[in-house]
């Protein structure tokens, strides 16, 4: 697996050639496919957790009682609970416009249910379905497991792209969280590593780095 010093130079060099902007601009890993039919459904959904953040997600907690409360008092980002699950089935603009204001949706196992009747056609096909909280598991700590953690996604697709961080962390801070989330990816693939043709890195806005091949013979 590329090292976390070559990441490094690739991250200083996305850096280096993209212009000022006016907005703090997101770092990407880019990994371009091989040697992997899609026709026969490849796909990746998986969460990883990086090891350095300065923007946490933003998570949704479908809870009623004593979790919905706990959920609150973690300062989870919003809390539903079961009388809204079912004011937004009647309501499809708002339930679009929840699912797209929140990266992870957390969900209490006794409202699963619920949850998959009024929300599951919209969360489904983006990769969101809500992981389930068993009662009394500590939501405090699936609420800081899930801040730090990125959503990979990849569907009948050769290509797949993800956020590392943004431009005004350290180097080192992004080569790593790019080495946790190549890791974790290589681990899904039919032949690990030797299914990776590239590995790029770029800004927002900007090119790029010089393309780093990944040949195995």
């Amino acid at each position: 697996m590329i090292t976390e010093k070559k990441l490094t130079e690739m991250i200083k060099e996305a850096k280096a050639t993209d212009k000022e902007r006016k907005f703090k601009q997101s770092l990407e890993l880019i990994m371009v496919f091989k040697d992997i039919d899609v026709k026969k459904g490849f796909s990746i959904n998986e969460t990883i957790q990086l090891p350095k953040t300065n923007s946490p997600a933003a998570i949704c907690v479908m809870a009623s009682g004593d979790m919905g409360l706990k959920a609150k008092n973690a300062k989870a980002d919003k809390v539903i609970d079961n009388d809204e699950l079912t004011r937004l089935a009647a309501n499809k603009r708002e339930s679009r416009k929840l699912i797209n204001s929140f990266d992870f949706f957390l969900a209490d196992t006794k409202l699963m249910p619920v949850v998959g009747k009024v929300l599951g056609q919209l969360l489904g096909p983006r990769g969101k379905m809500p992981t389930p909280v068993p009662f009394n598991a500590p939501i405090d700590a699936f609420l800081e497991r899930f801040r730090s953690s990125v959503r990979v996604r990849v569907k009948n697709s050769l290509s797949m792209s993800c956020k590392i961080g943004d431009e005004s962390m350290e180097d080192a801070d992004l080569a790593i969280n790019a080495h946790a989330i190549l890791g974790g990816i290589e681990k899904k693939l039919p032949n690990g590593d030797k299914n990776i043709r590239k590995i790029l890195i770029k800004t927002t806005m900007g090119k790029i780095a010089k393309e780093q091949l990944v040949v195995k013979k």
